[in-house]
């Protein structure tokens, strides 16, 4: 009788999975506004305040972002919360799109 094998024991692939989907999910979704020939810039200030509250010299600063940067992230949160700022931003005539944070 040769020697006894030692059962294999597969690794816990599942459980790492696991891990990597609640990381993926922890990671907010971001609202970038894009920087346009179209809209004054007073305008997007007024959008910034009346859709997400920011006071004047946020909503100015995102302003400023976009137009010299060319971008601002203006929003993040859950996909559902993002997708629904980024849905509004559109109605307002804005440039905004979706990313999933880093």
């Amino acid at each position: 009788m040769g020697p006894m094998k030692q059962p294999t024991v597969a690794p816990d692939v599942e459980r790492e999975s696991d891990i990597h989907e609640v990381v993926e999910a922890d990671r907010p979704w971001l609202v970038i506004v894009w920087n346009d020939p179209i809209n004054l810039m007073t305008y997007v200030t007024y959008v910034f305040q009346k859709l997400f509250g920011y006071p004047y010299e946020k909503a100015h600063k995102l302003m400023l972002d976009v137009h010299y940067k060319g971008k601002a992230v203006v929003s993040s949160g859950p996909r559902e919360k993002a997708e629904m700022d980024c849905f509004r931003l559109h109605g307002y005539g804005l440039w905004a799109t979706l990313s999933k944070s880093e």
